[in-house]
């Protein structure tokens, strides 16, 4: 059984800049939020690529999808048949994507459901083919960043894939700017990551047109 979050029947009014709403929420909430802008065109594409590598009907998960740049990306290359869950944890963004994606289906796109809740806090029996994770791992603390994976895991087929990004440069910047404490943290996030990552298929791409650059990872064979 499935837990359904909240049911938005008053759709919010439509914001004329998504990239000053983002910067709005980013402000409030960096932790959470991670970043300062939505994700480039390019960063969008890349994150949604892996959906082609699944025969439909698909299933896919969207985590933190913010303003719904990549949420976009997906929609543009699923169709009727296919579903796509978003869980976002900002309840102003999920209301926004439920308001922007109500009718998808009707118009001959795919199911879509939005739930306002915390990826590890959500309980769930359904499988997905591709979970698409925007989090921002690097803000995390390890011990989090385990326990979602790790949830990401259980919620996946058995022949599903991750994908997930990461901001380049920002271990020496922290190395620089940031308290010995929260580097260490941020070396211990990536360790997480990479003993994850093993018995993997993980392949990396990096995409220079963002603000910052990022490196994109893809998880294949992950058996739950």
């Amino acid at each position: 059984m499935d837990t359904v979050g909240p049911s938005f029947t008053h759709p919010p009014r439509q914001h004329h800049s998504p990239s000053a709403f983002f910067l709005r929420e980013a402000l409030g909430n960096f932790r959470e939020v991670g970043a300062v802008a939505p994700s480039s065109a390019a960063l969008a594409r890349a994150l949604s690529a892996p959906v082609e590598l699944h025969r439909t009907p698909r299933t896919v998960l969207e985590v933190g999808a913010g303003t719904g740049a990549v949420t976009a990306a997906l929609v543009d290359r699923l169709g009727a048949a296919d579903r796509l869950d978003i869980v976002e944890s900002n309840p102003r963004f999920a209301a926004e994507l439920q308001a922007v994606y109500a009718r998808t289906h009707l118009e001959g796109g795919p199911r879509i459901r939005v739930r306002c809740a915390r990826i590890e806090l959500l309980h769930s029996t359904f499988a997905y083919d591709l979970i698409v994770s925007g989090l921002p791992f690097a803000n995390f603390e390890p011990n989090l960043v385990e326990t979602i994976v790790d949830r990401y895991q259980d919620l996946l087929t058995p022949e599903g894939s991750l994908t997930y990004f990461s901001y380049l440069g920002t271990r020496r910047i922290r190395s620089l700017t940031a308290s010995r404490s929260d580097a260490l943290r941020h070396r211990a996030v990536e360790e997480a990551l990479a003993r994850y990552r093993q018995g993997f298929e993980a392949t990396r791409r990096t995409v220079w047109a963002n603000m910052p650059a990022a490196h994109v990872w893809h998880l294949r064979g992950i058996e739950s």
